[in-house]
Formats: C-alpha cells, sequence, structure tokens
C-alpha cells in the first residue's frame, strides 16, 4: 500500500465525528484496553485513535458486517453510463456503475440526521493517505478535536478520499469499520479502507457522482 499523498488546504468539513479519549497513560496497556469510542456527535463520536481489532478481516470489515454490506457485483439497472458513481443514501450502498445491468456495489457510512444531501457532483481531486484540517465550524461543535492530523492508519479519512467539486465533500476511507452502514458524518461518504482503494483505482478526476436520498 503507498504511503504517498498529495496535500490540500482545503477545509475538511465532515471526517469521522470521532474522538477515542485517552487519559494521561495514552499509551499504556491501560489506556489501550480501557479506550472509550462514542458513537454521535453530540457524544463525541467514533475514533481518531482507533487500536487494531482482531476481529477486522482483511477487507477491513469487522468479523460482524452484514453480508450486504460487503463489496460485491450485483444486478443495477440505471441510466447512468459506465463509470458512474452512485450513492444510496438510503440504503447505505455505493454503486460503481459497470455497465450491462451490473454494478459493483459498496456498503458505506452516510451523513447523520441533518446533515444528509443530494445532487450531482464530479470528483476533482484524489489524494492518498490525506491529511486532515478540520473546519471552524466543526471545530465549533467538536473544540476537543486536533486542529490538524497528518495521514495515516489513525486519520479518520482513512486510506484514500475522492473530493467532490462545489462541496466540503468527499467519498474516504475510515479507521472505525463499524461506522460502515450507519448515518454518522457530517455530509461524506465513508468507507473500509480496502473497499476505498478498490473505488480510488478504479475512478479518474472528472468520474460523475450522483447522490441520491
Amino acid at each position: 500500500m503507498s504511503n504517498t499523498k498529495q496535500t490540500s488546504n482545503l477545509p475538511i468539513h465532515c471526517a469521522a465525528a470521532a474522538l477515542l479519549l485517552f487519559g494521561t497513560a495514552l499509551w499504556s496497556t491501560t489506556a489501550h484496553s480501557q479506550a472509550l469510542a462514542w458513537n454521535s456527535e453530540g457524544n463525541n463520536a467514533a475514533s481518531i485513535f482507533r487500536q487494531v481489532d482482531r476481529s477486522t478481516t482483511d477487507d477491513g470489515v469487522t468479523a460482524e458486517t452484514p453480508a450486504r454490506l460487503r463489496r460485491q457485483i450485483v444486478d443495477y439497472t440505471t441510466a447512468e453510463a459506465p463509470g458512474t458513481i452512485v450513492v444510496d443514501t438510503p440504503n447505505t450502498y455505493l454503486y460503481f456503475v459497470l455497465g450491462g445491468g451490473k454494478a459493483v456495489r459498496y456498503g458505506i457510512g452516510v451523513g447523520r440526521e441533518g446533515f444528509t444531501w443530494t445532487g450531482v457532483k464530479t470528483i476533482e481531486r484524489k489524494s492518498e493517505w490525506p491529511d486532515w484540517h478540520p473546519p471552524a465550524d466543526m471545530l465549533a461543535r467538536q473544540p476537543y478535536l486536533p486542529r490538524f492530523m497528518a495521514g495515516g492508519p489513525g486519520n479518520p479519512l482513512g486510506a484514500r478520499a475522492m473530493y467532490l467539486g462545489g462541496t466540503v465533500y468527499r467519498i474516504h476511507g475510515t479507521n472505525a469499520p463499524d461506522t460502515i452502514g450507519k448515518q454518522v458524518s457530517s455530509g461524506c461518504i465513508r468507507m473500509v479502507n480496502d473497499d476505498v482503494i478498490d473505488l480510488y483505482e478504479r475512478v479518474r478526476v472528472g468520474t460523475k457522482v450522483v447522490v441520491v436520498r
């Protein structure tokens, strides 16, 4: 897996609404075993410093992840051209249209109540292991968040990010795979890292993205 990355000073609006709290013994065995992950913005949701989950499979989903949220090729009838991304917000699916009545379907995490949206956008930029710059409005709601976090396995943007033109949103990875299939973000579309890497390799700058709800 490449560790190269493109950096940007664009604001990050909706990386995981999440932070793992550690005590003064941040790296002690006790802190590792007792670290808390909160699951809504009001209660300080999922972990930035997520520890390795031994129940997580090689594709990044957890052992408890429903079969429907695992990456698979499915029958999919659409008028959209092959290569288009369709985000099905209510069902927490992202489709990459293959044509011939088929698509690759991925399980995703979507915006929580009040943060869902619709529209037709394009991918304007792609980045590997992106840095995270929480914007001012997110910091106002969650003042405990870091002001900057370098890209890497502990970063809530995960392994890849695809930035949607004309918005502050992106399709990105996550360090909290148990949030897939849930309404958790501030509007971004999150995927497990293996899935976002797979999608990243399929799309190019300029790819059409249709978001429905």
